[in-house]
């Protein structure tokens, strides 16, 4: 698998794991080594967490599970998240959900996030949520601190819009490095809201989250979805594969250079998203997938 390059020191695999439901996936420790060396066979070396995933145990289930393996913690790349609060048991300070993107909650996050894991460092550390209370100044010192001390190597952002992200970007001294956004054949608002045309102008790739659109077009029900499903079948039947794998074949298919973020810990899963890169739609069979989804052809 090849890797994409975020600037000058960075590169992620074309196909990043994600494990925002390991906490749901009930797996031992076992379960989770071998999960992690399936995805590195693969190609597949980044990892995407946040610190809430599993009302905050993802990441210590992640760490504990890899404690005696230094061997494949130094051949992957960690991505996490902070800035969301949740309401938990396991934070009984918060009374309500909340964001927060002080300079102390970042820096603390950060840490903790690297305690949970036992790793030294984060490779990409994002705002998981824009925070309508943010400083971005505030936010541009925890990151110019985290990145001085070693902890931190990277940073961008998660669901921002373009005049978020710039506002962000305005007050750092060094580049985000990506935008985590919701992007599937489902889910095409990020076209619509500047924020694909801002990482083309930036040069920069985006991560897709949920790029399967989590799950709904296996059980679809309305109208759109249903078409959409149609075409996906009629495309994935010329490749002789799943509608899943044309899924994932059509983000990557984009000149942006999309990141899928894969949902699943089911190593066959995985291993059909990774044959997605050996599908090429041409120009036409990627709109056949666009005008579907849209529910009419372009102008």
């Amino acid at each position: 698998m090849e890797q994409i390059k975020l600037n000058n020191e960075l590169s992620m695999s074309q196909l990043v794991q994600g494990v925002w439901r390991l906490a749901d996936w009930n797996y031992s420790d076992k379960q989770i080594e071998e999960l992690v060396e399936a995805c590195l066979e693969l190609g597949i070396d980044t990892i995407d967490h946040a610190d809430i995933y599993g009302d905050y145990s993802c990441e210590e289930l992640f760490g504990k599970a890899l404690k005696n393996r230094q061997d494949l913690k130094d051949q992957l790349k960690i991505v996490s998240k902070c800035g969301i609060k949740l309401t938990s048991a396991e934070r009984p300070e918060n009374f309500i959900k909340h964001y927060d993107t002080s300079f102390e909650h970042i820096v603390w996050s950060a840490e903790n996030s690297l305690k949970m894991m036992g790793i030294d460092a984060l490779d990409v550390l994002l705002i998981h949520r824009p925070d309508p209370f943010i400083d971005t100044h505030e936010v541009a010192r925890a990151f110019t601190q985290l990145k001085e001390q070693g902890k931190v190597k990277h940073f961008g952002v998660s669901n921002f819009l373009p005049s978020q992200f710039k506002a962000l970007q305005a007050a750092m001294d060094f580049e985000l490095v990506t935008n985590q956004i919701e992007i599937s054949a489902v889910a095409l608002h990020e076209f619509d809201n500047g924020s694909i045309d801002l990482c083309q102008e930036l040069n920069m790739h985006p991560m897709a989250w949920s790029p399967l659109a989590g799950g709904s077009i296996f059980n679809a029900q309305t109208h759109r979805v249903m078409t959409l499903k149609n075409v996906l079948h009629k495309i994935s039947d010329r490749y002789d594969t799943s509608i899943d794998v044309i899924m994932y074949a059509w983000l990557l298919a984009h000149p942006a250079g999309i990141i899928p973020v894969i949902g699943s810990g089911k190593i066959e899963r995985i291993k059909a998203a990774a044959s997605a890169l050996d599908i090429k739609l041409n120009r036409q069979e990627w709109f056949e997938i666009w005008t579907a989804s849209r529910g009419e052809g372009v102008a």
